[in-house]
């Protein structure tokens, strides 16, 4: 086994693709350009301040110490899904990460007899890893093709009794959207169909008060599944999902990465409330974030990208050894922005993945565009 292993990891540094954690913190002088912290918040010292004066942060305990079916302390957790409630209209129900959330309840729902699982060609890992962990039989459509999708879930729910239909509505390595009504109409024509939307690159950047897509789209009563992330722009840990209340008991009864992970501690649960709370109400942090897209978009059109304008904007290398030396080259100059490589995106789109932040000072992006010119 261990020469085995050996050989993989020779392979992997071969071909450019061998990962390592870093053993220490990027240098301060660094612009950030490849964090999830959108809005600017994970060091926001006042809203850290605020939380700590608070009732909340003195009397949350540390840790859960049990699964959330046997954990004594639960305020926090359901004042924080009450929130979420209210904010969205439906039930919610907590998860430990994006990762559980989506491995949970696609394995739960893909495990019921008679359904098939039709996702997106871009969705994110987790999602393909709970399509796996299900069980049931599925297909992709290409990348935002509805037309695609359409005829797949016609053919379908010839066979099958239930079709779910999973996507993104922000994607994170390119940084394009979805188009929630095109998929609601498709969840509309298709019997017995279910539309699970992962909003997870959304959550505080997108919609009325940062709920995403779906919560400001018409046919946000077509979309039965909504996932959200508290650790990207909203600066703590965990996950949500917005669903009826009979999904939300199945998925308490049926989703294994809730039932069976201990739980996140009552302190982050209370600090995420408290962000999530202030983040519907930061649409200044919103406009600037959108004004750093547009004017990212304009200086990397220069060197040939197809850019969203969005706050995740990529610009593609085409292999893993050129995404790597290109980072070097902006590191050089200041800038932190990671290369992204196979297996997270296919290859030959190895790439930088250039992901904004509010507190970015615009005037840095002038300077981005001299070290740009340095790339070959």
């Amino acid at each position: 086994m261990s020469e085995i292993i050996k050989s993989i990891l020779e392979e992997l540094d071969s071909s450019g693709n061998l990962r390592t954690v870093a053993l220490q913190d990027a240098e301060p002088s660094l612009v950030d350009l490849s964090s999830n912290d959108y809005l600017g918040l994970a060091a926001d010292t006042s809203l850290r301040e605020s939380f700590l004066s608070g009732e909340a942060a003195a009397s949350a305990p540390l840790s859960a110490s049990a699964s959330r079916l046997l954990a004594s302390s639960q305020k926090f957790f359901t004042s924080l899904e009450t929130t979420l409630s209210q904010a969205y209209g439906s039930p919610a129900l907590l998860f430990n990460s994006g990762y559980h959330a989506n491995t949970g309840i696609v394995g739960a729902l893909g495990s019921i007899k008679s359904t098939y699982i039709i996702a997106d060609k871009l969705v994110h890992a987790s999602i393909i890893d709970g399509i796996k962990l299900s069980g049931a039989p599925f297909t992709r459509f290409r990348h935002n093709d509805y037309t695609h999708l359409g005829r797949l879930a016609a053919k379908a729910s010839e066979e099958y009794r239930n079709i779910l239909i999973i996507a993104e509505s922000v994607y994170s390595m390119d940084g394009d959207k979805a188009d929630i009504e095109a998929l609601a109409e498709v969840k509309r024509r298709t019997p017995g169909a279910i539309l699970y939307i992962d909003e997870a690159h959304a959550v505080g950047v997108e919609g009325d008060g940062g709920l995403g897509l779906v919560a400001s789209s018409p046919s946000r009563n077509d979309v039965d599944i909504i996932v959200g992330t508290f650790g990207k722009a909203l600066a703590s840990a965990g996950a949500y999902a917005i669903v009826s209340v009979e999904m939300r008991q199945f998925l308490i009864n049926k989703a294994r990465s809730f039932i069976f992970s201990t739980a996140l501690p009552p302190f982050v649960i209370a600090w995420s409330e408290h962000v999530f709370r202030s983040m519907m109400v930061m649409d200044s942090r919103r406009m600037k974030l959108r004004a750093l897209g547009t004017k990212l978009a304009e200086i990397l059109r220069r060197y040939g990208a197809q850019s969203s304008g969005g706050h995740i904007q990529p610009l593609i290398a085409g292999s893993s050894r050129k995404a790597i030396e290109w980072s070097r080259i902006l590191r050089n100059d200041g800038f932190c922005v990671l290369p992204i490589r196979t297996p997270t995106v296919p290859p030959g789109t190895e790439r930088l993945r250039f992901s904004l932040s509010a507190d970015i000072d615009i005037s840095a992006l002038d300077n981005l565009s001299e070290s740009l010119s340095h790339l070959n």
